[in-house]
């Protein structure tokens, strides 16, 4: 699935792959949470970060905004995982409701629930909109 991208979005691409050196697959402007989220292709997650998160914090005190970056994966499920924390074993499934619609359904150890979701549901939120946006899934739900 093709993604549009805006004249600030390419200008904050190519800010990001000038200090990281990392190639960005696609960049979101999250206005609703303050932030800028960032996917980079497999494997750059490491030079997007930086040592001990040296790109993260220059960028942040440069955009004055929160920084989020996600892995990119061809594989939706894997994707979806990458949303929302890749470090916590989550299964994720895709179900196509009766109307056609794709939903994620992730099911997470009740202990590292909250973890998965953020505080007040930013990960789910950046997981929603980067699933839609990509893979054309309508939800994701916590199970």
């Amino acid at each position: 699935m093709s993604v549009k991208l805006t004249a600030d979005e390419f200008q904050y691409i190519r800010l990001f792959e000038s200090i990281t050196g990392a190639i960005v697959k696609d960049c979101v402007v999250d206005e609703h949470d303050n932030r800028i989220i960032f996917v980079v292709k497999p494997g750059h997650i490491g030079l997007a970060i930086g040592r001990s998160g040296k790109n993260i914090r220059q960028i942040r005190s440069m955009l004055k905004r929160d920084v989020d970056v996600v892995e990119y994966s061809s594989k939706p499920e894997v994707f979806v995982r990458n949303c929302l924390n890749p470090n916590v074993n989550l299964k994720v499934r895709l179900v196509d409701k009766p109307d056609g619609k794709k939903v994620a359904m992730v099911t997470v150890n009740p202990k590292y629930r909250g973890l998965t979701i953020g505080r007040n549901g930013r990960n789910v939120s950046r997981a929603r909109l980067l699933a839609k946006r990509h893979f054309n899934i309508e939800d994701v739900i916590i199970e």
